[in-house]
């Protein structure tokens, strides 16, 4: 994570050169409004193209302008038909490439499959596919942030420029939690502890991490190593070899490490899609005896009932940056509230088209950030 301040940001933005065209991948209007934040802070026009689908649902797109020799930004925020998003990135970039265009720079805020990256029994690691498949129509570079697993980086044979939203949420804590001093910063379960404390020692707070929670889909047990075949074949085993088995793992109590008593809960997390771990853990934390809840995530996806469930919770307040479009879900919630991350994405997007360095934006982070 880094310590860039917002506000710093928007006083280093400077006009671009010329040669730079920002498209919108998406045939959704509701999706493009983040692509518009954007075009406004770097003072540029959205480049002129038509993404539409045609009646037998396939994609079509036409660009409408020259991008010989030019830099190209293809800006996509994921929608709920998360195949046609990739297919709408991927042809809108093939058209860039065979239009001769200088470089195609994909901006993508959330990497969609980001959670398929690991092997899953007899399944396939669709992250590195999706990876290849945008390398070979000719992408150039990549913009995303804060991705699921940071490895993903490697699956790409292009930079990939890996932003972090944390000072944003870093600063709403600050600015809009009044009695932050006397929060605390949890972790749901112990694989979001290394930025449940990155936020505490930001913040100068303590830290607790909740263990026990029921198994999820990030879990080992789902790993294909863990799937012997249900019938022993003892012939295929030659009789002096003792394979030792892995002694399953057992479910624990539900344990709050740490001391919410009387405290703000502050937990903090990548991606807040599937709600009930989160409001398993809000309820876990009311009957420890903090007496209001806030969930801080980068990626708002909430699908399905996401939204009724968190307003019929104890969680006091969602906070989510606007990488994924939520509006419709911030009408059926008004927990939910929306930090804007188009700032650090303009002035990502403006030193890659002047050629300046990118380290400014990544200082302070370190390895486990």
């Amino acid at each position: 994570m880094f310590c860039v301040a917002p506000s710093e940001l928007g006083t280093i933005m400077n006009v671009p050169k010329g040669g730079l065209v920002l498209f919108s991948a998406n045939s959704n209007s509701s999706c493009m409004e983040l692509s518009k934040k954007i075009a406004e802070r770097l003072g540029v026009e959205m480049g002129k193209v038509q993404v539409y689908q045609e009646p037998n649902r396939e994609t079509r797109v036409q660009i409408q302008e020259s991008v010989r020799g030019k830099d190209v930004f293809i800006i996509q925020t994921v929608s709920k038909d998360v195949n046609t998003t990739v297919m709408e990135l991927l042809i809108m970039v093939y058209a860039c490439k065979t239009s001769c265009a200088k470089s195609i720079i994909g901006v993508l805020p959330y990497f969609p499959y980001s959670k398929q990256c690991k092997m899953r029994k007899r399944g396939s690691i669709v992250s590195k596919l999706l990876a290849s498949m945008m390398c070979k129509a000719g992408l150039t570079h990549l913009i995303t942030m804060d991705l699921h697993q940071k490895e993903i980086q490697g699956f790409f044979n292009i930079p990939v420029d890996n932003l972090r939203a944390s000072p944003f949420l870093l600063q709403y804590i600050q600015e809009e939690i009044p009695d932050y001093r006397n929060a605390v910063i949890v972790a749901k379960s112990p694989a979001s502890a290394k930025r449940a404390q990155s936020f505490a020692e930001r913040l100068r707070l303590g830290i607790a991490v909740i263990h026990g929670e029921a198994q999820d889909a990030e879990s080992d047990l789902v790993d294909g190593r863990h799937s012997p075949p249900t019938v022993k074949n003892v012939a295929a085993i030659h009789p002096s070899l003792e394979i030792p088995m892995l002694i399953p793992k057992e479910k624990p109590p539900i344990t709050v490490v740490g001391d919410v008593g009387g405290r703000i809960a502050i937990i903090v997390d990548d991606i807040i899609d599937d709600v009930d771990s989160f409001l398993a853990a809000a309820e876990t934390l009311k009957e420890r005896g903090a007496y209001k809840i806030f969930v801080m995530a980068t990626h708002g996806l909430l699908s399905s009932d996401a939204p009724r469930l968190i307003e019929e919770s104890a969680i006091d307040e969602v906070v989510v940056t606007n990488t994924i479009p939520h509006e419709i879900q911030k009408l059926q919630c008004p927990k939910i509230k929306t930090v804007d991350i188009s700032m650090i994405l303009s002035e990502a997007i403006r030193r890659i088209h002047n050629g300046e360095s990118m380290s400014y934006l990544f200082r302070n982070i370190g390895l486990d950030d």
